[in-house]
């Protein structure tokens, strides 16, 4: 029993002691939450999941050529998916307190002005595999497909506009990220990016 405690206080030092706050830290050890198990008292720690890949093994050299372009495009997109979403989160908090349509449209208007001159140049420079990971991506970071905000923001007509214009370039607004399925590879991907991994 006492190889445990020393094995979870070792490993409780390794994992963050440097980052807690001087209410957290204790003389001569760390402060935690503890359990009751048969009268003895056991350091109860919850660490951070973390997620460990194996080396990638391909079977053909045109397997790890697409692997390596698919890194290259989440790479290049992902920045723009976790923008989208955070931008959303903040237009959304903004919306809420304003009743009027016609300021919301004011609003609105104003906000994309903004990510035009802000983001325009970065996504015309994206190739149609890169533009639907991006789509893939924002349904992951905003809980909601491209269409769906879209609708939202701009309004149905708008919507089916570039829905239908997304369908003549064999792309589709209203894309889920299925990141148990389809979208595995992806998801993988951007566990490494956030991880630091790639």
């Amino acid at each position: 029993m006492n190889k445990i405690i020393f094995i979870l206080i070792f490993f409780l030092s390794l994992f963050g002691y440097e980052n807690m706050s001087a209410q957290e830290r204790v003389p001569g050890g760390i402060k935690v939450k503890a359990i009751v198990i048969d009268g003895d008292t056991i350091p109860y720690v919850e660490l951070a999941e973390i997620k460990v890949y194996g080396k990638k093994v391909f079977k053909t050299n045109k397997e790890r050529k697409q692997w390596d372009k698919l890194v290259k495009n989440v790479k290049k997109v992902y920045p723009l998916a976790k923008i989208a979403g955070i931008k959303m989160r903040e237009y959304e908090a903004i919306l809420i307190h304003i009743k009027d349509e016609r300021s919301k449209k004011i609003l609105m208007q104003n906000a994309e002005k903004a990510l035009k001159s802000q983001f325009e140049k970065d996504i015309r420079q994206l190739t149609f595999s890169q533009g639907r990971i991006l789509i893939k991506l924002i349904d992951r970071e905003t809980g909601k497909t491209s269409y769906q905000i879209i609708r939202e923001f701009r309004g149905m007509i708008q919507a089916v506009f570039w829905q239908t214009l997304a369908r003549i370039f064999e792309n589709n607004l209203k894309d889920e990220y299925d990141p148990f399925g389809e979208d595995k590879a992806i998801e993988e991907i951007v566990l490494k990016i956030e991880s630091g991994d790639i």
